[in-house]
């Protein structure tokens, strides 16, 4: 008996399988071709080799947790440190997929990169089970996934946006089964209030994929049953009263997963997140209402709308222009966001449409209602999904104009966004799917014709170099450095790193690659010169990295520190 069934399925299911296969090779087949275009395989990617300083402290922090728990010394910015243990400005739910994978295989310098290829192979393949494209849904997945560059720039590095980007894969794939399943998923939205749950702890404005089952949950059968319901009211997205009314134990289960989330999100970033070198966000324009009341306030929000979007603009037209790497990202969300515009609208209609005629067709035969029934509900769903997330890009779009501290750090946000929307407009059902054609015309157009701006996201390889001055100065290091203390992070573990100093022939940068010599479990505080020469008396870190010949090298040598190991781009004190 289990082996008919078996059958039966494997029958009913082998497309579906083949087909998510299909979506599981993407990754690999990606990372494959990035690194062969530049002459190299993934195993040569190289960390040391980078110049993003993000990857050095993801990297020490998970080698940390991996080794003792937490981090021996203190992660932070011109000496900041946690409430509670040690960890940096960012969340540490950032690195829980890392932290789970070097449990399994073990931690060394290629463990990210391989880590983030295996969650999003894991992730295509279950969003294949879940909403089971057809084919021509799977071409557009294919094609858009290789036109989109940021799938490969973040696999084949130490950033965690490949986590986010998996999560949210999954998160649309259970989203498109529940809406296949008619509602009856109980499951697929557990789910989904869990990966969106855990979006939001990794980043606060995740929260807003917890409205896509919030709304699902509220209104159960408004995007999964709508049309059966004769003449019901129509609800906002096309759903109808009766299956789709308000579920008031559903609002109350919603407001406490709000709540809970967001307790746990702000417990996270008050004890476990150090203090950066400036406010991440922008809190003026809520401030200004206190101070200046109601009408200065609206001022001075009308006013940053303005001048930002003006920023913006100009940013946009660089990227056209130029290729600046922001300017390429703001003008991709913008063309898919104007894109989920015009399907919601289309859809919007069509479901207009289509409701007209169920009215007029009601006494027709059962089977044609039922097909008819069976479209509106397939459209209907698609045009919640489409109109989330045109309202997550419009939310997020003001977010970046009016709260990020600037538009550099604020664009790489969007990438996770732009990844997510590939899985909507694969969906649409669109005559010659010309707006999957526009997204990936955006796409070749500024991140493979104008790839050469975005040199600084690609994969870094192995430099002989690099490598001979690392094992250099890990010799010295693990000569000399060992952790202290059992009783908790402390400054004794911990080693400043001087981010730049002003030299007489310009500014040079600490050669920071060559801390990840560190043994594990050191921290590692980065710091300004200024504030490092500022109050060096009273620096309370035991350890010191600079740059070799600038002034704070030569206000150790006046103070007699011990000097453990250095090279032209690095040089590590010992300050006591």
């Amino acid at each position: 008996m289990k082996e008919n069934r078996w059958k039966s399925w494997w029958e009913r299911e082998r497309g579906t399988c083949l087909r998510a296969a299909v979506l599981a090779c993407l990754p690999v087949i990606a990372c494959l071709v990035c690194c062969d275009a530049r002459g190299q395989g993934i195993g040569q990617i190289y960390l040391p080799s980078s110049e993003r300083n993000d990857e050095l402290i993801y990297y020490k922090q998970v080698e940390a947790i991996l080794e003792y728990g937490y981090p021996r010394g203190y992660f932070g910015f011109n000496e900041s440190h946690a409430l509670k243990l040690s960890f940096a400005s960012w969340s540490p739910a950032l690195m829980l997929p890392w932290v789970l994978w070097g449990l399994l295989f073990g931690w060394n310098l290629l463990s990210p990169v391989l880590c983030n290829i295996a969650l999003l192979t894991g992730a295509m393949l279950l969003f294949g089970l879940l909403a089971k494209p057809d084919w021509k849904q799977t071409g557009v997945i294919g094609l858009l996934f290789f036109l989109y560059m940021p799938f490969s720039w973040y696999m084949l590095c130490a950033m965690p946006e490949s986590g986010c980007m998996s999560l949210l894969i999954v998160f649309y794939g259970a989203a498109a089964g529940w809406l296949r399943r008619k509602g009856k998923g109980k499951g697929l939205l557990a789910v989904m209030f869990a990966l969106a749950g855990l979006l939001t702890l990794m980043r606060p404005y995740f929260l807003l994929f917890l409205l896509l089952p919030a709304y699902f949950w509220i209104f159960r059968g408004a995007s999964a049953s709508g049309g059966e319901g004769g003449g019901g009211r129509e609800s906002a997205c096309g759903g109808t009263a009766g299956k789709g009314r308000i579920r008031w134990g559903a609002v109350l289960g919603t407001a406490a997963v709000f709540a809970a989330v967001l307790s746990a999100y702000a417990w996270i970033s008050h004890f476990l997140a150090a203090a950066y070198f400036r406010p991440l966000y922008k809190t003026d324009l809520f401030t200004a209402f206190f101070h200046k009341g109601l009408g200065g306030g609206l001022k001075n929000l009308f006013g940053s709308l303005y001048y930002s979007g003006r920023e913006f603009v100009n940013y946009m037209k660089q990227g056209m222009i130029s290729g600046l790497p922001g300017g390429g990202i703001f003008c991709c969300y913008v063309v898919m966001l104007l894109v989920l515009l015009w399907q919601s609208m289309g859809d919007a209609l069509a479901l207009r449409r289509m409701r007209s005629g169920q009215e007029r067709g009601s006494r027709e035969s059962g089977g044609r209602k039922g097909s008819r029934q069976e479209g509106y509900r397939e459209l209907q769903g698609q045009l919640v999904l489409e109109c989330h997330l045109a309202f997550s890009f419009l939310a997020m779009l003001l977010a970046t104009l009016l709260l990020m501290s600037n538009f550099y750090d604020g664009c790489k946000h969007l990438l996770t966004f732009l990844a997510a929307g590939i899985f909507v407009i694969a969906r649409m059902r669109t005559v010659y799917w010309k707006k999957a054609i526009l997204t990936g015309v955006a796409f070749a157009y500024f991140f493979f014709y104008h790839g050469a701006a975005f040199e600084a996201y690609g994969p870094d390889f192995f430099q002989e170099a690099v490598a001979e001055r690392l094992d250099s100065f890990s010799a010295e290091v693990e000569r000399e450095l060992a952790l202290t203390g059992d009783g908790g992070p402390n400054y004794d573990n911990t080693v400043i790193w001087v981010l730049s100093e002003e030299l007489p022939e310009g500014m040079a940068y600490t050669g920071w690659q060559y801390l990840y010599a560190l043994p594990a479990g050191f921290g590692i505080n980065c710091c300004t010169a200024e504030h490092v020469m500022e109050n060096f008396g009273s620096l309370r870190s035991r350890y010191l990295c600079a740059v070799p010949g600038g002034p704070v090298e030569e206000a150790c040598r006046q103070r007699k520190y011990e000097r453990i190991a250095g090279n032209e781009y690095a040089v590590l004190y010992r300050r006591y």
